[in-house]
């Protein structure tokens, strides 16, 4: 498993004792370490919800067999940063959402991943990610809420 690197041999030991730290427990570190990447957010109304959809996914994970940790992403609504400078923020949304992703599966070296997006630039963002990393991937639609 590409979590191995992180997580087996003597020389992980500080590596273990801080995932400990999250929860971790023994018998996980024989099991695929699955990134869940949520973009639930209070400020944008498609997105409120997706707390509840992650926390399914991540009880999921855990009956499958797989050790879950959640992360979130930004997302920028366009109908509130509509007519002001926040407006310039909504497009290089997508490539900061997929750049922070590739970060997050790549600095913990996840051995999968599971996507929860809404909205026009997390889809694309996530996306992009997910064919950055190469990793298995899974998308979740998060539906309306």
């Amino acid at each position: 498993m590409r979590s191995d690197i992180v997580k087996l041999g003597n020389s992980r030991a500080p590596h273990r004792s801080l995932l400990r730290a999250t929860g971790v427990k023994d018998e996980d570190f024989n099991k695929p370490f699955i990134a869940i990447c949520c973009s639930h957010c209070d400020i944008v109304p498609g997105h409120v919800h997706l707390d509840k959809v992650a926390a399914f996914v991540k009880q999921c994970v855990r009956e499958a067999g797989g050790v879950p940790f959640v992360f979130h992403t930004i997302a920028v609504d366009d109908g509130i940063a509509m007519g002001h400078a926040g407006m310039k923020y909504s497009l290089p949304s997508r490539d900061l959402i997929a750049d922070c992703v590739e970060t997050m599966i790549e600095a913990h070296c996840f051995d999968g991943m599971i996507c929860i997006p809404n909205c026009d630039k997390i889809v694309p963002g996530m996306l992009l990610a997910a064919v950055r990393c190469n990793i298995p991937t899974i998308f979740v639609s998060g539906g309306r809420g």
